[in-house]
């Protein structure tokens, strides 16, 4: 993979950047979760700028589609960027969806992301996996402090849709992961961001906190799983999710995600835990992504059975 981006990469980078900071924001999240409501203006933003269909277009690829939903976790976009932009295209190829979509397992009577607005749900079953068009109202709302809009869509209903094939099942997995991982590198990245700006600004023993060495040394650690996140999870979209790049990078990611969490607040006290400040946006979104499809021990199985697989 070449870590620098060329020109058509920047040049959709700034497009998407200026989409989002005309219809995302922590402020707009903050305001939109105190009511439950899904980001639908966002989704429509995003669709007619016809950024969706960047993992299949001809010139892009599954890693400028990552770009996108990396961003769209950094500006705390409340819509289901990542299952519309990464994952469908490339795993219902072909098949019809309504938007918004929404990710889910069959046989778990869990809340899911998304659920309670999904209009399309990829079900994630041994076998195959199902494209499953979702009646309004046929998932529960669920209230949630995680930063997402969460629904409970009944087990029964998970066991109907239309098929994709034999093999779609891992294709489903595989992709999930990186998305999970795309997602977790902008959403500690917008955490850390927050933390710093305030370790710069907030005061004690008559200097800044950002200033003592203590503090310092523990922000560079968690820049340092920030990047490594970040580009295990653009390398795993880029190469196409093979399994074992999948797995690694949605473990590392979960690991990191956990890390950060204690360190952003640990900086920010117990201010950070307020609905109304910026990092609460973020990082709750953090405890929802590493523990989906099984958290950190999940993955790192998947990882060493690709791997041992493969000697």
């Amino acid at each position: 993979m070449d870590f620098e981006l060329s020109e058509d990469q920047h040049a959709i980078l700034e497009a998407v950047e200026a989409l989002l900071d005309q219809h995302a924001g922590p402020a707009r999240a903050i305001a939109l979760a105190a009511k439950a409501e899904y980001d639908g203006e966002l989704e429509r933003a995003l669709a007619d700028a016809g950024f969706f269909g960047l993992a299949a277009a001809e010139g892009s690829g599954p890693l400028e589609a990552a770009l996108l939903v990396e961003a769209a976790s950094r500006h705390a976009a409340l819509a289901a960027v990542a299952a519309r932009a990464l994952v469908a295209p490339l795993v219902a190829t072909g098949h019809e969806f309504e938007a918004p979509v929404a990710l889910a397992r069959a046989g778990r009577d869990l809340p899911v992301r998304f659920g309670a607005h999904a209009r399309s749900v990829l079900v994630l079953d041994d076998g195959q996996a199902r494209l499953l068009a979702l009646e309004p109202d046929a998932a529960r709302p669920v209230r949630s402090s995680f930063g997402f809009p969460m629904g409970r869509i009944p087990s029964e209903t998970l066991l109907g849709g239309e098929a994709l094939g034999p093999g779609s099942d891992e294709a489903l997995l595989r992709w999930w992961r990186v998305a999970l991982a795309v997602e977790m590198a902008g959403t500690l990245r917008a955490a850390l961001d927050v933390t710093l700006d305030y370790v710069k600004k907030r005061r004690q023993f008559g200097r800044a906190i950002g200033s003592f060495q203590g503090v310092q040394h523990r922000l560079a650690h968690a820049a340092v799983r920030v990047e490594g996140t970040r580009w295990l999870a653009l390398e795993a979209a880029d190469l196409g999710a093979p399994e074992q790049a999948a797995a690694a990078a949605a473990a590392y990611a979960a690991a990191a995600a956990r890390s950060v969490f204690d360190e952003t607040h640990q900086f920010s006290g117990a201010m950070g835990f307020t609905r109304e400040h910026d990092l609460h946006v973020y990082s709750m979104r953090l405890q929802a992504l590493r523990l989906e499809l099984g958290g950190a021990e999940a993955h790192r199985c998947a990882a060493a059975s690709a791997r041992w697989a493969t000697a």
